[in-house]
């Protein structure tokens, strides 16, 4: 256990004790160790099997599935351009022969400073602002090339920082515990006193008052 920092391995364990089997835990701890480093280490999925009781090969073999969990660095940013016919139809391979131009760099590639990686999607279903762009999974569109380098310098200079956050972060939802049992002798939920499925004057899925535990960010 030695490449999550203690803080991650203590959230990691609160995350595992949201899921009735600990292997059910192992894509939000691949989501959290990637908040950490913006990607998928060797060492990260050493450490994720290790609290899971699965092999590395497991971890990678998820890991490797996913689109959204890189197991190769990547820049701060990832942009994704999407190219599919709606977008294409607008411009979005001008958009994406704009990028490479500006970025200096092709598809696949990173900047030289880490700060941006360039993709291309075939779908990324925001049709209705075609063509349409995303930043660690944020979306942004329409955008013609002057709006892209527009996007690119908020980003470089952070000012898009609160609503695009560093890559690997997902999601900045916390929460404690899992989907809590039917208390016995409540005689089906709604009757004791909230709604079905959760406490008296909880959120659904969550006990009464703050969350305690946390997810990936």
């Amino acid at each position: 256990m030695a490449h999550l920092s203690l803080a991650n391995l203590e959230r990691a364990e609160s995350i595992v004790a949201c899921y009735p089997q600990r292997r059910s835990a192992l894509i939000p701890l691949c989501h959290l160790a990637q908040a950490q480093d913006g990607w998928l280490s060797e060492e990260a999925m050493e450490d994720i099997a290790g609290l899971l009781g699965c092999t590395p090969a497991e971890v990678r073999g998820t890991a490797s599935f996913y689109d959204m969990l890189h197991t190769e660095p990547v820049g701060r940013h990832v942009v994704t351009v999407c190219t599919n016919i709606a977008c294409m139809l607008a411009g979005a391979y001008e958009v994406l022969d704009h990028a490479e131009a500006s970025l200096g760099i092709s598809v696949g590639q990173t900047t030289a400073d880490g700060e941006f990686t360039l993709e291309q999607a075939e779908c990324l279903a925001g049709c209705d602002n075609a063509p349409c762009v995303q930043v660690n999974h944020r979306f942004f569109g329409p955008l013609d090339p002057d709006g892209f380098d527009a996007l690119a310098k908020d980003l470089r200079s952070g000012r898009l920082a609160e609503t695009v956050p560093a890559h690997g972060i997902l999601s900045r939802i916390e929460r404690s515990v899992g989907l809590p049992g039917q208390a016995a002798g409540s005689g089906g939920g709604a009757e004791a006193g909230g709604e079905r499925g959760s406490p008296a004057g909880g959120e659904r899925g969550s006990p009464a008052g703050p969350p305690t535990g946390a997810v990936p960010e």
